[in-house]
């Protein structure tokens, strides 16, 4: 099947050919005549597999007939972050050559005044991301009673940042008549149930099971140590032994993609980074170096590449073991695009024994593993790389200085001997207690009893009553 038989326009299909494009994929080949018809969709395919052109394809055709009005865009494109909103924008470009169709981008991280002036030209296809567009509407700067088609791009990414109630707030402002499409590469149960709240008798299209990935990707752990030092000397050995044209590095935190990234270059490798801290300038420019060759190394967090889509990436490697198993699918996905093939690499210490069962869970396949970690490897490089290994601490000691039961072995024998702590505590409590004022009362207070007592003991030793010196007369 190509693209002819899907019943896209020539003119649309003059720019496809001319993107260097032939033959569908298997998720074009089914969502693009379901579009064209005019139905809800929910679409669930593996990261890479040309989701975007799925529905910016037949959204050309459908738009290509009608007028904008200002401030009330015709179509709306939610995307999660700001890159994948730039891309999308991209295909709009590339597809829509012969087409006469205006376009506006809502993103952060950019003057809102240029994007206004381009609302009140009015627009055929709005791309934004959720934040700056509530913040526009919220101004009365945008209405979206006009808008009769939804695509919902990354769904499942939408839910990890915390946009599902932004969405919702959008979805109740839009037309009650208007076609919803749905995409995303896993399917939760929360965007389950967003789906069958806003989605009309929705067809769904499933052309990999859920959370899966993709077959032309090779997986392989790599375990390493827990020390950073570590895993960045395993790194460069695998950016070394491997033939790597191309590769993004996964790292959980935005401070190890700028440690990392300036490890790589202390090392003689062309890197560069791109987070979340980064201002969208900056970011943008990074990419650009990234796509044109001049770095071949990209050191990425989640949030600021996962959807990405860069031709020609021979290897991803997860620096850390991402923390969520639906993550892992998307980093992955990077690299074997477009029916190419790719590697993957995942650094995996003793802690993240967890998270690779649950990624191995998710894909109900075991991923091949390079090598085996000693267990006490970790432990070793944290007190110093085996060196307290070879000579014991005590022996150490013994030699600088004598035992503490040298310095003072009567008393610490006297009191380990002793048996029961009871008699020690009476022993000293005379010693201890004689200075006490307190204790005189108590003598008085004794010598008093003593003095009523009557007659005398044996061994009487205080004085003798008046009435005792008598004498019998004879």
């Amino acid at each position: 099947m190509s693209f002819a038989d899907l019943g896209l326009s020539d003119e649309l299909l003059k720019a496809v050919t001319e993107a260097g494009y032939t033959d569908p994929t298997p998720i074009q080949r089914q969502a693009i005549p379901s579009v064209l018809m005019m139905r809800d969709l929910i679409g669930i395919a593996q990261t890479g597999t040309g989701k975007t052109a799925s529905f910016v394809l037949p959204m050309i055709d459908i738009l290509a007939h009608g007028r904008s009005r200002a401030r009330m865009p015709r179509s709306l494109i939610l995307e999660p972050t700001r890159e994948l909103a730039a891309q999308v924008a991209e295909n709009f470009e590339k597809y829509g050559t012969h087409h006469k169709l205006s376009m506006a981008l809502l993103i952060g991280g950019v003057q809102m005044g240029d994007q206004v002036k381009a609302l009140e030209k009015g627009v055929d296809v709005l791309i934004a991301t959720p934040g700056r567009l509530m913040d526009l509407f919220e101004r009365g700067k945008i209405l979206l009673t006009g808008c009769n088609m939804l695509v919902i791009d990354e769904a499942d990414r939408m839910l990890d940042m915390g946009f599902i109630p932004d969405i919702e707030n959008i979805c109740t402002k839009l037309p009650a008549n208007r076609q919803t499409l749905l995409f995303s590469a896993t399917m939760p149960p929360p965007i389950k149930k967003l789906a069958d709240k806003f989605l009309s008798n929705p067809k769904t299209i499933e052309v990999a099971r859920p959370a899966s990935t993709n077959t032309n990707i090779t997986q392989r752990l790599v375990p390493v140590p827990n020390s950073a030092f570590g895993k960045r000397e395993a790194l460069r050995r695998l950016l070394s032994a491997e033939d790597v044209r191309t590769a993004i590095i996964f790292c959980n935190r935005k401070t190890t993609v700028r440690e990392l990234n300036k490890s790589l270059k202390k090392h003689g490798y062309r890197s560069a980074e791109i987070h979340g801290d980064m201002d969208q300038s900056s970011r943008i420019a990074e990419l650009d170096r990234f796509k044109a060759g001049d770095v071949n190394i990209l050191v990425a967090s989640d949030v600021a590449a996962r959807g990405l889509d860069i031709k020609g990436v021979s290897h991803v490697f997860n620096f850390d073991a991402p923390w969520h198993p639906d993550d892992y699918v998307h980093r992955i996905g990077r690299t074997g695009r477009a029916g190419a093939t790719g590697t993957a690499y995942t650094l995996v210490s003793s802690a993240d024994a967890e998270a690779i069962e649950n990624i191995e869970k998710l894909q109900g396949t075991k991923i091949e593993r390079i090598g085996e970690l000693p267990a006490d490897e970790p432990r070793e490089e944290k007190k110093g790389r085996g060196k307290k290994a070879d000579k014991p601490k005590s022996d150490k000691k013994s030699e600088d200085k004598p035992r503490k039961e040298e310095r003072s072995p009567q008393p610490r024998e006297a009191r380990k001997d002793e048996a029961r702590p009871e008699p020690r505590k009476e022993e000293r409590r005379p010693e201890a207690r004689e200075p006490r004022r307190d204790d005189r009362p108590r003598r008085d207070r004794d010598r008093r009893r003593d003095e009523r007592d009557e007659g005398p003991d044996e061994g009487w030793n205080g004085p003798v009553p008046d009435f005792l010196n008598f004498t019998i007369p004879a």
